[in-house]
């Protein structure tokens, strides 16, 4: 399935640009929001993966492997929207607060 190949290298990206985004921040929140966001993409990166394996082979053990991928990419991406929901008004306060200085 060529979308799924497509949006496997997409979230791969995705997770490659915020990782070298929470290296060059220097705000604490901040740095956890980009971390929750980069948690979502690679977190649809493993989950996206599974589902790719299930149409490329058809025996029990790629199916065992990819409920693996796609559970753990689910927990990956359910974690990342609760941190980024969480930390997003924190980040937003502390860049106020470094403008205002």
């Amino acid at each position: 399935m060529p979308i799924l190949v497509m949006l496997i290298i997409i979230s791969l990206a995705f997770y490659i640009f915020y990782k070298t985004k929470y290296f060059r921040t220097r705000m604490s929140a901040e740095k956890k929001w980009i971390s929750a966001k980069g948690s979502i993409s690679l977190g649809s990166f493993i989950a996206l993966f599974g589902i790719n394996q299930l149409f490329l082979f058809q025996t029990v053990v790629t199916y065992l492997v990819a409920a693996v991928f796609v559970f753990m990419g689910a927990i990956n991406i359910w974690g990342g929207i609760k941190a980024y929901k969480y930390f997003l008004p924190l980040a937003v306060q502390e860049l106020q607060e470094t403008k205002n200085v």
